[in-house]
């Protein structure tokens, strides 16, 4: 099991890792889900995410793509764009992600992996998945 802090780290980043560490077979606990950022300008990325959650199918609504606002959710959907949905594969290794929260009680003990090259400090615009989500409308 890998545990990742997503504390200041940048989600596209941490999930193009993450996704192929599921292909790898491992499990992945990705914790302080809230506290990962999204780069760009705050008005441009909250746009793009409302235009997403507005898409429908004409034919049957219910089989437009689901979007949530909730941030562990989100980060969680971020990371099934990078994998091969269409095949068991990419089924298989979604189903062994988790993310959270905060940490919980069960994962306080586990040392969590260091990714390089994930830090958001070198981008002056950016947001957190949680300040995204509650202009999506989440409310916490």
């Amino acid at each position: 099991m890998i545990v990742i802090d997503g504390n200041s780290a940048v989600v596209g980043r941490v999930s193009a890792r993450v996704a192929k560490m599921l292909l790898k077979g491992e499990d992945v606990h990705i914790v302080n889900a809230e506290k990962m950022v999204i780069s760009g300008k705050l008005n441009v990325v909250a746009d793009k995410y409302k235009a997403r959650r507005r898409v429908l199918v004409k034919t049957n609504p219910e089989h437009a793509p689901k979007w949530p606002k909730v941030p562990d959710m989100l980060v969680r959907r971020i990371v099934r764009g990078m994998l091969p949905w269409d095949s068991m594969r990419g089924r298989q290794a979604f189903r062994r992600l988790r993310v959270h929260m905060g940490v919980p009680a069960s994962l306080v003990s586990e040392a969590p992996l260091a990714l390089e090259g994930v830090s958001s400090a070198k981008f002056k615009k950016k947001m957190t998945v949680l300040e995204l989500c509650n202009r999506l409308g989440y409310i916490d």
